[in-house]
C-alpha cells in the first residue's frame, strides 16, 4: 500500500465508463460483482472521508488521498486499530494453521505470492491453488531505435496480443527496455496467464491512434498529402504523435525523412495506415527491474463460500484479497478490491459470532 501510485495510494476508482467488471478484473469479475453489492467502491470512498481520510478523483478516475500522501492511508488504519484495541503482531511467519489453534476465527489476507511454495502450506490443507504467476509488468522489447526514444510518451495507445481479446488502452510510456504505461500494465493483466504459458514472448499489435477507425484514418492522411503535399513526411507527424515518435515509425517502414507527403505511393501510404492503427513489436520478456508488483493466480474461488469468502473444507477460515485468485488491472482496482473482500470477511465473522 505505501508504494501504491508512487507512494500517493491510489485506494480506489470511480469506475466511471467500466461497464463489465471483466475489463478490470480479468480474474474474479464475477465474484467481485456479487461482494460489491455489499461494498462498493462508493461505500469506500464514503468510509475513507468518514474517518478523516479527504479524497480527490482524478480525470483518469483514478482515487487518491487528498494529502497525495499514502502514510494518510496507513496512519489511518493504525489509528483505527489502537481504537478498537487490536493487537498487531510482525515478524511472525506461519507455516501451519496449528499455530493459531487459539483462535476462534482465521482470515488469510497476506496478498499475493509471486512463486507457489509460497502458497504450499495452504495447498496442505487441501486447498485448491491456482498457480500463481507475474501480472502487471512492463514489456522488454529488443529494438535500439525504440529504445533511443525513451521517456516519449503516447498519450492514448491500444496494446493487443493478435488472435485474442487480451487488450489494454490508455497512456503508453516507452522506455530503454521496451514499453510501459498503463495501456502496458494493464494488457498484461488480462494476458498474465497467457504470456507465462507462452515463456513471456509474443508479438503485440499497437494501435497508436485508438480514437479513430482506419478509414478515418486513411481520410486524415489523405488530406495531409493534399494540403502538405510538398513538406516532408517527417515535418507532419499525425497529432497523436510527436514528430521524433513519428520518424521513427516512418523510418521502421523504410519511408526517409526527407520524403516529401506528395511523393507517398499507395504502398506507403496503406503502410502508413496499417503503422498507425496495427504497430507490431516482438515482445522478448518482462521489464528487466522485476518491477511485477500484482500476482494472477492463489487460493482457487472454488474453495471458498462466494457470501462470506469462508473455506468451505475449513470451518471459520476466511480468505480475502490476493491471495485468492483475484486480481485487478492497475489504477486502484486491487486496492478495492482488498477493501471489498475485507469488508464482507469482517461481516461474515461478526454474524456468525452473534448468532454463537
Amino acid at each position: 500500500m505505501e508504494i501504491s501510485g508512487g507512494g500517493r495510494c491510489n485506494c480506489t476508482n470511480s469506475f466511471e465508463g467500466v461497464g463489465d467488471l471483466s475489463a478490470v478484473y480479468p480474474r474474479g469479475h464475477r465474484l467481485m460483482k456479487r461482494l460489491m453489492k455489499g461494498f462498493s467502491q462508493r461505500d469506500a470512498y464514503g468510509w475513507f472521508e468518514r474517518h478523516g481520510v479527504p479524497l480527490v478523483t482524478q480525470e483518469d478516475q483514478c482515487v487518491f488521498p487528498a494529502s497525495q500522501d499514502s502514510h494518510t492511508i496507513i496512519n489511518c488504519f493504525l489509528g483505527e486499530a489502537r481504537r478498537h484495541g487490536i493487537e498487531i503482531k510482525t515478524g511472525h511467519r506461519i507455516n501451519s494453521l496449528d499455530e493459531l489453534s487459539g483462535y476462534d476465527y482465521i482470515a488469510v489476507t497476506t496478498g499475493g505470492s509471486p512463486k507457489a511454495e509460497g502458497l504450499q502450506w495452504l495447498a496442505d490443507l487441501g486447498h485448491e491453488i491456482t498457480v500463481p504467476v507475474p501480472s502487471l509488468f512492463t514489456f522488454r522489447i529488443d529494438d535500439q531505435r525504440l529504445h533511443s526514444l525513451m521517456g516519449t510518451v503516447a498519450e492514448e495507445a491500444t496494446a493487443q496480443f493478435p488472435g485474442t481479446k487480451l487488450k489494454g488502452r490508455g497512456p503508453l510510456l516507452i522506455t530503454h527496455w521496451g514499453m510501459s504505461g498503463p495501456a502496458i500494465l494493464k494488457t498484461s493483466s488480462q494476458a498474465a496467464r497467457h504470456l507465462a504459458d507462452n515463456a513471456y514472448k509474443a508479438n503485440l499489435l499497437v494501435d497508436w491512434w485508438p480514437a479513430m477507425s482506419q478509414d478515418e484514418v486513411m481520410a486524415f492522411l489523405s488530406k495531409l498529402v493534399k494540403t502538405n503535399g510538398a513538406k516532408q513526411v517527417s515535418t507532419i507527424a499525425p497529432p497523436p504523435l510527436t514528430h521524433r515518435h513519428w520518424a521513427y515509425l516512418i523510418g521502421r517502414i523504410g519511408i526517409s525523412e526527407t520524403k516529401r507527403w506528395n511523393e507517398i505511393g499507395k504502398k506507403d501510404f496503406n503502410r502508413m495506415v496499417q503503422l498507425l492503427k496495427a504497430d507490431t513489436y516482438a515482445v522478448d520478456g518482462k521489464g528487466q527491474f522485476k518491477d511485477e508488483f500484482v500476482t494472477c493466480g492463489g487460493v482457487a474461488l472454488s474453495e471458498l463460500d462466494p457470501n462470506t469468502l469462508e473455506c468451505k473444507k475449513h470451518p471459520r477460515l476466511y480468505f480475502a484479497g490476493e491471495v485468492t485468485d483475484v486480481d485487478a488491472v492497475t489504477g486502484g482496482f486491487n486496492l478495492q478490491a482488498a477493501w471489498t473482500m475485507g469488508y464482507v470477511v469482517a461481516q461474515a465473522v461478526a454474524n456468525k459470532d452473534n448468532q454463537d
